[in-house]
């Protein structure tokens, strides 16, 4: 892979924003890739808009997404469709709630790593390093239903 994968996460304050970006850049890095994050936390402690860009490949110059040029938009509230949407680029592909089976989720707490499912499907990010990013970003005893919600919405 030679060129740089956008990716954008935007929703509101506690839904696992930041945390999703976490998880995405760790799992870019241990797959070998070059990664930088960048994040606008807003008023994201009463519930605001928060925003969040990984870019990875084999050499990112940049954690800033270039207006209009994130490959792919995961929005974890319908209420930020509106509020991203530019910034995805023609072709580019968007992510919410609404594609995921939510019988697939056995806790809301976990639909931020069901969209990293739901995205790993478009990456060339192997499970072996989702799995491990999650492990390493959340605490034990939510290891189990995490990563059964990922792989429900990988597949």
């Amino acid at each position: 892979m030679k060129k740089v994968i956008n990716i954008t996460f935007a929703g509101l304050g506690g839904q696992g924003v930041l945390k999703s970006t976490d998880i995405l850049g760790e799992a870019a890095f241990r797959a070998g890739f070059d990664i930088k994050k960048s994040e606008v936390h807003g008023m994201s402690q009463r519930g605001g808009s928060v925003c969040s860009e990984v870019r990875y490949g084999r050499d990112v110059a940049s954690p800033m997404v270039p207006e209009g040029e994130t490959d792919f938009l995961i929005v974890l509230d319908e209420t930020q469709i509106p509020v991203n949407r530019h910034k995805l680029k023609a072709g580019g592909i968007m992510i919410t709630p609404a594609d995921i089976n939510t019988e697939c989720i056995s806790n809301k707490k976990t639909l931020n790593v069901a969209l990293c499912g739901a995205l790993s499907k478009h990456l060339e990010i192997a499970e072996e390093h989702w799995l491990g990013a999650i492990k390493y970003f959340l605490p034990e005893k939510v290891h189990e239903v995490n990563i059964q919600t990922f792989r429900a919405t990988a597949s």
